[in-house]
């Protein structure tokens, strides 16, 4: 491992200036056009590897690119084009401070694109190849739920020995074994308009009924089991004399475990109006929970071997917030966040990479490819 570390080492300026062609092209999500154009670039990278697949769609391309390994056993390398931030955001969309470079979308997550290419890299000037065949995904749509990219991503996950999260790291370097499933629900509630001054009693105020269903939902959230339910958004009323006959809310969710899933959905959905209103109740969990498996503890056993050999010890993280991994833990081991090591995602002119993590990190992915 070490002469793929010093090979890494010796290759961070280039890394650097992959990851800055990849910043440089801004690909907010929605925007295919944009998002083509990183695939594009990500495509002339890979394609050194194996042959690349290009599956169109409207909301960008998912590229696909196959690369043999030593044995017929397929590990995904998983990984997404888009970034949260519309053309234009930041002033600068690169920035070298010291150690750090600060890029839109560099930290979540071109650089941990990069940083596996570059492993790919490592691998083949030992003279060596993957232990695995590598399916090399990059999807055009996690940030926005990834309906795009998850029939790809579950068919890819579906028999593989491994799947590998290119995001970034805990915040203190942690890789990531378990994430809250997300979702969230949209609810119309529907009452009747009446003049607040002179025929109330013939309205039916959905403000007042959203009142309670809020509450009611509150009351599901269970804090030691990590649930959380927040109703963020809401929409309502015309005017302060007329009686509110339609509120529009959002409905924020987060879980540990599926069953918790089951149990906070089925109980919203069986939540009864106030007499004359009504609730239409729409959508709910849209990633599962990203639950651990004795495999994901294996994986975790051996990329904590290969990182202490290279100097860093991550330990296992439990995160809030959702990614692609969240879809394969069902279907093969998966861990994430070994992608690249900085701080402060979808911050803007704060989003920022750590320069002397990118080759310790990507000589993690390189032993991960022979090891696995």
């Amino acid at each position: 491992m070490q002469s793929i570390h010093t090979f890494l080492g010796q290759n961070t300026e280039n890394i650097l200036k992959d990851i800055e062609t990849l910043v440089r092209l801004e690909s907010p999500s929605k925007d295919a056009e944009a998002i083509n154009k990183v695939q594009d670039a990500l495509q002339a990278m890979l394609e050194p590897f194996g042959k690349a697949e290009r599956i169109v769609h409207q909301l960008g391309d998912i590229l696909h690119v196959q690369i043999q390994g030593n044995s017929s056993e397929r590990v995904v390398l998983l990984g997404h084009a888009d970034t949260v931030y519309p053309h234009g955001t930041w002033k600068n969309n690169w920035r070298l401070e010291g150690d750090r470079v600060y890029a839109p979308g560099g930290y979540d997550m071109k650089a941990g694109i990069v940083q596996a290419i570059w492993a790919l890299k490592a691998v083949m000037n030992e003279g060596q190849r993957p232990n695995c065949t590598i399916d090399f995904l990059v999807t055009p749509d996690e940030e926005i739920a990834s309906h795009a990219g998850r029939p790809h991503i579950e068919r890819l996950a579906t028999g593989a020995k491994a799947v590998l999260v290119l995001e970034p790291p805990h915040l203190n370097g942690d890789l990531k074994v378990a994430r809250k499933g997300v979702g969230g629900y949209r609810v119309f509630i529907r009452g009747k308009a009446a003049h607040q001054g002179t025929e109330p009693e013939n309205g039916r105020n959905a403000i007042v009924s959203t009142a309670h269903l809020i509450g009611e939902v509150i009351k599901l959230q269970n804090l030691e089991k990590g649930t959380t339910l927040g109703p963020n958004v809401i929409k309502g009323g015309s005017a302060m004399n007329v009686v509110c006959d339609e509120v529009y809310l959002e409905i924020d969710i987060r879980v540990w475990t599926e069953d918790e899933a089951a149990r906070v959905d089925n109980a919203i959905r069986a939540i009864t109006p106030l007499e004359g209103t009504t609730y239409e109740i729409l959508d709910g969990l849209n990633r599962p929970a990203m639950e651990p498996s004795k495999g994901t503890f294996a994986l975790l056993e051996k990329a904590q071997k290969i990182a202490n050999a290279l100097g860093f010890n991550p330990g296992a993280a439990r995160v809030g917030g959702g990614s692609d991994g969240n879809f394969t833990a069902k279907l093969a081991p998966t861990i994430d966040g070994f992608g690249a090591f900085g701080a402060n995602a979808h911050q803007k002119e704060l989003e920022y990479i750590d320069i002397p993590s990118l080759a310790p990190r990507a000589a993690l992915i390189a032993g991960m490819l022979l090891e696995v």
